[in-house]
């Protein structure tokens, strides 16, 4: 058995408020959830309005494919509109 977890951190420009942030945040981790079937949760940073850490957890039985997918959700977050990604960390147990 392979966990991988990801923890993400991101800088939200256009946000306002908190309300803005929780508003783009959600649809975040809706989106990653639907397209990626994995575990994900705001970790760190829920009282500033412009910045958040993202945590995501993956089990599976194959490395590679675990990496995989980990890897293509950082490309993921990239192209999301109203978010930055400023650093990310990615750890195989």
């Amino acid at each position: 058995m392979v966990v991988g977890i990801l923890s993400i951190k991101v800088v939200m420009r256009s946000s306002r408020s908190l309300k803005d942030k929780r508003r783009i945040i959600k649809s975040l981790k809706d989106r990653v959830r639907n397209k990626f079937n994995v575990s994900v949760s705001e970790t760190d940073e829920q009282d500033n309005h412009k910045c958040s850490k993202i945590g995501v957890a993956m089990v599976g039985t194959d490395r590679q494919y675990v990496n995989s997918k980990l890897s293509s959700l950082i490309s993921s977050f990239r192209f999301f509109p109203q978010i930055e990604l400023v650093d990310y960390e990615l750890d195989l147990i």
